[in-house]
């Protein structure tokens, strides 16, 4: 039975606890009472999950080498503005994140940078391959620190307050059946994809894009629906739930892939869209459910370093990555659409 409770009041509620929701929540003034719900434990978001690394311009001279590659893996469709304030906010949003206690691989004082697809040079920060929980988890605990954040887990958005294409808060549900009302003057939605819905996905089963229904619902302006990124490799396995990610990185660091006769049959640094395409013809070819990747080009004691989580995953599956190729497949990964906004994040209500 459905439980009713009074309503909260807060100054802003942010729907999700991912790195976006979690980085705006430390970004905005200290003297705000804010709201963060989330639909499942606080750390069980896509975020966490997140292997190979996060671009940085290295300096100047790397900003039109990095439009470039953003632009082109894009197929130059990208919101060119939007590119240019992620590539020129880049180092102050690192620098925000270390300040944050968060740790990149180093070499002494100097950063360590690595490759992944589409990039015409090394310019990933990583931390192992575990660079999402370590940025995750440590924005988590800031904000769980912060006297003036609270989160709510196991609360679902179920809808807005609209008045005159104006959010006023949001209508939710707790894991016990309380709905519970949260009036608040700005209301940011960070509810991250949608790979609940696909059968093959890297997402957390509970990301089923309630967000994009709610705005579809109110009138609410979306955009690039259709823009599901798939990506080229994740573990094999006729297991149900989700796909183990087997990081592009792998790929930077030199890994391959290769058909069903062992054979080298893409370039595995071109964009996912691509190298995804490139790999289901291949399983045509071969009447096969996957295709191998090899990481025997890259050195035993990087693999282990750089990529223990991946190392330690596949020895559990039964695959010794550095001594056998692992049988891969494309997953649904990234959803690149969603709730159109403008270069302040702001909807059209």
């Amino acid at each position: 039975m459905t439980k009713f409770r009074s309503s909260l009041k807060a100054d802003i509620v942010i729907v999700g606890s991912g790195a976006a929701g979690l980085f705006c929540a430390l970004n905005l003034p200290a003297n705000k009472n804010i709201i963060i719900i989330t639909k499942d434990a606080a750390e069980n978001s896509d975020s966490y999950l997140a292997q190979g690394g996060i671009c940085m311009m290295r300096n100047e001279e790397d900003y039109h080498c990095f439009l470039e590659d953003t632009l082109r893996a894009g197929h130059y469709k990208n919101n060119k503005q939007s590119v240019d304030i992620m590539i020129r906010s880049s180092q102050e949003i690192i620098q925000d994140l270390i300040d944050w206690g968060v740790e990149f691989e180093k070499s002494g004082n100097e950063f360590l940078f690595t490759r992944e697809g589409a990039h015409s040079v090394p310019r990933i920060l990583y931390h192992k391959d575990i660079t999402g929980k370590e940025i995750t988890s440590k924005l988590l605990n800031r904000v769980q620190s912060s006297v003036n954040i609270k989160i709510l887990e196991y609360t679902t958005m179920l809808d807005i307050i609209p008045q005159d294409n104006i959010c006023h808060g949001i209508v939710c549900k707790t894991n016990s059946g309380e709905l519970l009302t949260i009036q608040t003057d700005c209301t940011v939605l960070a509810t991250g994809g949608i790979g609940g819905l696909f059968s093959h996905s890297t997402n957390f089963s509970h990301l089923t894009g309630d967000a994009l229904g709610i705005a579809i619902k109110h009138g609410i302006a979306l955009e690039n629906m259709d823009y599901i990124q798939i990506h080229p490799t994740t573990l094999y396995t006729p297991e149900p739930g989700r796909s183990f990610l087997i990081s592009e990185s792998v790929r930077g660091e030199g890994a391959v892939l290769l058909n069903a006769h062992k054979e080298r049959f893409v370039n595995e640094l071109l964009p996912r869209d691509v190298v995804s395409r490139e790999i289901y013809k291949q399983m045509v070819l071969d009447q096969a459910p996957h295709v191998w990747l090899s990481l025997l080009p890259i050195e035993k004691n990087v693999i282990k370093h750089h990529f223990p989580n991946i190392y330690e995953h596949c020895l559990q599956k039964g695959y010794d990555v550095t001594k056998e190729a692992i049988p891969v497949v494309p997953a649904q990964h990234y959803f690149m659409g969603g709730i159109r906004v403008d270069s302040y994040s702001q909807t059209s209500m």
